[in-house]
């Protein structure tokens, strides 16, 4: 399918990779333009956004590269109001930062804790806040936030803040869902399952013996018998961004395999 998103703009905040290859938001910022998407690629790290776009311009879409720091309400207000300037108008908010500090409530420190707050679900605040007048403006807008199978179920890694953090992005994706339904503003999140990206490379492989250990214990554990790519949680952010789901709001899509649905647990 093409041209799904034809003459909207989307902005995606964590479009760089933390590494070689495809992590979620660097494949949703491809995705949104293969569909004809303008992309404004925000990331920390402005090489990383500047490579998402060079990536978008080679295949002939048109996008932006923004730097800009989601833990700073000020840095993410000027990055949009970049966009708006550029573009024109703002049709696709998509949050994708996010970090996973191992550790219980006992084995986090206070430092830890904090930064999970800021990195989680800060991002759904600073950016919403930023957004959401534009959108209004406008007449509407879609906005995806990336949450996690974490919010909702054990997942087998101690990671207490990231639980309870995920779990927080799903209600705020709700009550922006169902405060801004009546003007035009739809608000879904995703939360994906057991995803083969760079990231897990880094903050997850230290759980297990080996990296071969933990890709094959993480495909074992979903019911298909393999992990999903960053193009399965992209290829559902396009669709609950497009117009064919504009009846759909409020809603946190699981993106796994089947694993939510699983009886045992992995690991």
């Amino acid at each position: 399918m093409v041209d799904r998103l034809k003459g909207k703009t989307a902005i995606v905040f964590g479009a760089g990779s933390s590494g070689k290859g495809w992590g979620n938001g660097k494949a949703a910022a491809l995705a949104y333009a293969r569909e004809g998407a303008r992309v404004a690629c925000i990331d920390l790290i402005r090489e990383a956004a500047e490579e998402t776009a060079s990536i978008i311009a080679k295949e002939g879409g048109e996008a932006a590269a923004i730097a800009a720091d989601v833990t700073d309400t000020d840095s993410v207000v000027a990055a949009v109001s970049q966009v708006a300037t550029f573009f024109g108008r703002i049709n696709i908010l998509h949050n994708n930062v996010g970090v996973a500090h191992m550790g219980g409530p006992v084995e986090l420190t206070e430092e830890q804790f904090e930064a999970a707050l800021t990195l989680n679900i800060g991002p759904v605040y600073r950016t919403a806040k930023a957004v959401i007048p534009h959108m209004l403006r406008q007449g509407g807008g879609a906005i995806v936030n990336i949450s996690s199978l974490a919010a909702i179920r054990w997942t087998g890694y101690p990671y207490f803040a990231y639980y309870a953090t995920k779990a927080a992005v799903n209600q705020a994706t709700v009550a922006l869902a169902m405060q801004y339904a009546r003007q035009g503003i739809r608000a879904n999140c995703i939360m994906p399952g057991l995803i083969d990206t760079p990231l897990i490379y880094r903050q997850i492989s230290g759980q297990y013996a080996s990296v071969e250990d933990m890709v094959a214990a993480r495909n074992a554990a979903v019911p298909m018998g393999r992990m999903g790519t960053a193009w399965d949680v992209a290829n559902a952010a396009v669709f609950l961004a497009s117009d064919e789901a504009t009846f759909i709001t409020g809603v946190c899509l699981p993106v796994d395999g089947g694993q939510s649905c699983a009886v045992s647990e992995f690991r």
